[in-house]
């Protein structure tokens, strides 16, 4: 949603692709005094193939890359068979994110690409705004009371036009 999806994951900073317009929707969330927050799965730590030292270069890249308009990340390292409470589909970032940043969850959108994300924000009590990058196209048909954009930047069109 904000940098390209690798089926082989990101295990560099020189990997990592911004996906057009990302900036720009960071941007005009920025000024319009939205908290950027990223909710991650990131098994690729898990698995042994990335050190965390290298996934937070990564973070501070794409922050970077993106005005150094992100407010924080939220990630989960274990692989999917851990069984833990963190990785989405599981809610514990996104509580941790309302602790750090309180937010009514009925007003707070996260914005997602895949199914998992989907019943993430449902169990959070957050609006989940479907992107079709990434996953998200293919995504789609299996949740057609979702809303769904083009992009994040679509997405963030539209949300600042929002009364």
């Amino acid at each position: 949603m904000l940098n390209v999806d690798r089926t082989d994951s990101v295990k560099t900073v020189d990997e990592l692709e911004v996906i057009r317009g990302a900036r720009d929707a960071a941007a005009l969330l920025r000024d319009a005094d939205y908290h950027l927050l990223v909710i991650t799965n990131q098994a690729i730590v898990g698995r042994g193939l990335l050190e965390l030292d290298t996934l937070h270069a990564i973070n501070d890249e794409l922050d970077q890359r993106l005005g150094n308009a992100l407010h924080g990340f939220y990630v989960c390292p274990h692989t999917p068979d851990a069984g833990c409470a963190c990785r989405k589909p599981g809610t514990r970032l996104i509580e941790q994110a309302r602790i750090a940043w309180p937010f009514e969850q009925a007003e707070t959108w996260f914005v997602v690409d895949a199914d998992r994300d989907i019943q993430a924000a449902r169990r959070a009590g957050v609006r989940p705004a479907l992107v079709r990058t990434g996953k998200g196209a293919t995504t789609e048909p299996a949740y057609p009371d979702v809303p769904a954009w083009d992009d994040v930047l679509a997405f963030t069109t539209w949300l600042i036009d929002q009364p």
